[in-house]
């Protein structure tokens, strides 16, 4: 087979590619940089997962050591909830719910991402998500993970959480099924399961990879498990196309539905502030949000610490971010919409509570939510800032922590002031810090290990995207330059 002459990449970043619109060869930029073949994509990969451990660098074992640290407090935390009860928060009457519940809806909603990522851009043939679906999969089960310890232990008496099961006992209790707190178990369980199933069916080819490559016993063993027998032939590829397209098929309504029914917890009230029939598409549009905008937050480190820039390339940041240009508009027109549904509405006591919230005692709550949320990402209207990793890492950063109010203006300033002025009182956390900052320890130690131990890429679906996965390619036998927007592609392609 004859060989393609490598085209060195010139160091202008415009002819590299490092910006995303018309570079001088007239074409958008590639989704894979640089003159890679299978082989050397498989082997960038992996050089994270096969280094020994002894050998993981210093800055990632101080990362996994504070995160650890924060799931050891977490755990801690619990324990201590267990022995004295929920009087250690500062809930009161008539605050009785708080950062339990906005803790719970801010990392459901964090998990929305993954699902939209790989699910519905793969239905829709989007090959941009190739190289940034593993992270979105993963971060999916471990905030769903954290939501749920939230909803487990608000309840009061924990013990007791079997009841929300249909669970048939001696004394006929069954869960109220009319309840939307009823309808929250069953949704985010759901939810956790085809994601679960989804993330590990998309990894199987991978970690035979991983075993194929293993020259220690255990990780041979370990891998080989995971992998589940696969041997790459064309049977094994039809049953894991079909089963992918299944389980993306069954996922991509999971999207809806799954925060419309988290927003029911409130709309379904007759709280004024809650109940209103905007809130199902807006929770949607604000999960789809701050879940795009965590994907940056973990995937803009990996890239630069995990040398991958060649696979996850400043398209797939720009895309990121125009989705959440998207996203966050459709959030400030909500927002505007609550202010002209409670006003036109003539109810003295739903304006009353929008009043409340942008000028009574929680107006810095409602102004962090807005400044954030509204003004902050609309900065992506600028390309150059839009491109740029250092300011989309800044500003998802600010994303994710305006949305994380937003639930807690939702939540805390529609109660605080009820239709009693003598019950009015002023919510103030106690112990809930350790609680919020222990989800985070939790939900970051897990997705380290994640890094550490299992690919963070997909090897297949980044391979299927190559110039060289086209069977009329150029370089196999032409010996000519390879295509695909400043990429130079050898004709040979290995494959693990």
């Amino acid at each position: 087979m004859a060989t393609a002459t490598a085209v060195v990449l010139p160091d202008d970043p415009k002819i590299r590619g490092d910006v995303t619109l018309e570079d001088p060869v007239g074409g958008r930029e590639a989704l894979v940089r640089g003159p890679h073949d299978f082989h050397s994509v498989t082997e960038l990969v992996c050089a994270v997962n096969e280094k020994p451990i002894l050998e993981t660098p210093n800055p990632f074992k101080f990362g996994i050591a504070l995160a650890a640290a924060g799931a050891a407090m977490f755990g801690g935390y619990i324990g201590y909830l267990f022995w004295e009860g929920p009087g250690i928060w500062g809930n009161n009457n008539p605050v009785g719910w708080a950062w339990d519940i906005v803790n719970f809806v801010f990392w459901v909603g964090i998990g929305h991402a993954g699902t939209l990522i790989s699910a519905i851009l793969y239905l829709f043939r989007q090959k941009w998500r190739t190289s940034i679906n593993r992270y979105a999969e993963a971060m999916t089960i471990f905030a769903v993970i954290c939501a749920g310890s939230c909803v487990a232990l608000h309840t009061g008496r924990i013990w007791m959480d079997y009841y929300l099961f249909p669970i048939p006992n001696q004394m006929g209790l069954w869960p109220n099924f009319r309840s939307p707190l009823e309808w929250d178990v069953w949704a985010v369980n759901t939810y956790f399961l085809v994601s679960t199933l989804f993330w590990f069916t998309g990894l199987v080819p991978d970690f035979a990879t991983l075993r194929d490559r293993a020259t220690v016993k255990w990780r041979r063993m370990f891998y080989g498990a995971l992998a589940m027998g696969w041997r790459g032939s064309m049977r094994h590829w039809v049953t894991y196309e079909k089963a992918y397209q299944i389980l993306a098929a069954f996922s991509a309504p999971l999207v809806l539905s799954v925060h419309t029914i988290v927003s029911f917890d409130f709309a379904v009230s007759q709280l004024p502030g809650w109940h209103t029939t905007i809130f199902p598409p807006y929770f949607v549009a604000g999960a789809i949000f701050s879940g795009f905008a965590m994907v940056n937050t973990l995937m803009l480190p990996a890239r630069e610490w995990l040398g991958l820039k060649d696979l996850v390339t400043v398209r797939h940041i720009e895309n990121i971010n125009k989705i959440i240009l998207l996203t966050g508009t459709m959030v400030g027109y909500a927002y505007a919409m609550e202010f002209f549904v409670a006003a036109y509405s003539g109810n003295d006591y739903e304006g009353f509570t929008f009043i409340n919230r942008m000028f009574g005692p929680y107006w810095w709550a409602y102004w962090t939510m807005v400044s954030c949320n509204v003004i902050t990402p609309q900065l992506f209207w600028f390309r150059k800032i839009r491109s740029s990793p250092a300011w989309t890492f800044v500003l998802s950063i600010f994303v994710n922590i305006g949305m994380w109010f937003e639930r807690f203006v939702i939540t805390v300033t529609s109660l605080h002031r009820d239709a009693l002025v003598s019950s009015w009182d002023y919510f103030v956390p106690v112990t809930e810090v350790f609680f919020l900052l222990g989800t985070f320890g939790l939900f970051f130690t897990l997705f380290l290990l994640f890094v550490r131990f299992f690919p963070v890429i997909a090897m297949s679906e980044v391979k299927s995207v190559m110039p060289q996965a086209n069977p009329h390619w150029e370089g196999y036998g032409h010996g000519a330059h390879a295509h695909g927007g400043g990429n130079a592609q050898p004709a040979t392609a290995g494959g693990h």
